[in-house]
């Protein structure tokens, strides 16, 4: 479930250069970068909707992240995912277990949520595809096509669509492969928040030892 909701982080490969004709597309993305990159924390609600290639709705979820440089916290219905830059601890409240590994921000594979607003930034071909309202947002929507191992993707097609005065992520669209599309809804978005660093560590005293799983190794 970690990697559905979000695969989209994953790509950190260089985009080839034929990805940089589109002039438009990357002067919108390179200023949401900038933006991005200037906010100390993010705090976020998300949406995750999932839908058939009968576009009928067949699952949706909710959740919060709060990022702070490479620390993060993630919380959907059943989950809840902290790590404090070194460590990250998974909490499956369904299971009443805490999974805890050692935390690598280069491993394309580890869940990473600080990466989740410039996804863009790596492993993409994109095009700029037009204007559209989203809410009561004017927003570009960008088309990003996956450059390196396109095959071994999920999915062909993301649609990123940016809010034009505010530059910032609203939606994005993953066109899958088996005709079906998942919607990733930011519902609210709120930068530079005051977040505790005691916000991204776990405390694991009110669990017994059974209940905790430790892969860090020696």
């Amino acid at each position: 479930m970690f990697k559905n909701i979000l695969y989209l982080i994953f790509c950190t490969l260089f985009l080839n250069s034929a990805a940089q004709e589109d002039t438009k597309a990357k002067g919108i993305l390179d200023e949401l970068s900038k933006t991005t990159k200037a906010y100390k924390t993010i705090t976020a609600d998300f949406a995750q909707t999932f839908y058939n290639k009968e576009k009928k709705q067949t699952d949706k979820i909710t959740g919060k992240v709060q990022v702070k440089g490479v620390k993060f916290k993630l919380g959907i219905p059943g989950n809840v995912i902290v790590c404090d830059g070194k460590t990250i601890w998974s909490h499956n409240k369904d299971a009443a277990e805490v999974t805890i590994k050692n935390f690598d921000a280069s491993n394309e594979d580890q869940l990473n949520p600080s990466k989740i607003f410039t996804l863009y930034e790596t492993g993409y071909k994109y095009k700029y595809d037009k204007e559209e309202k989203v809410g009561t947002s004017t927003c570009h929507i960008i088309d990003l096509f996956p450059s390196v191992k396109p095959e071994k993707k999920k999915f062909h097609t993301i649609k990123l669509y940016v809010d034009k005065v505010k530059k910032q992520v609203v939606q994005l669209k993953m066109l899958m492969k088996d005709g079906g599309t998942q919607v990733y809804e930011i519902k609210s978005f709120k930068p530079n928040a005051e977040i505790p660093d005691a916000t991204f560590t776990f405390d694991t005293k009110p669990f017994k030892a059974e209940q905790i799983i430790d892969e860090r190794g020696d």
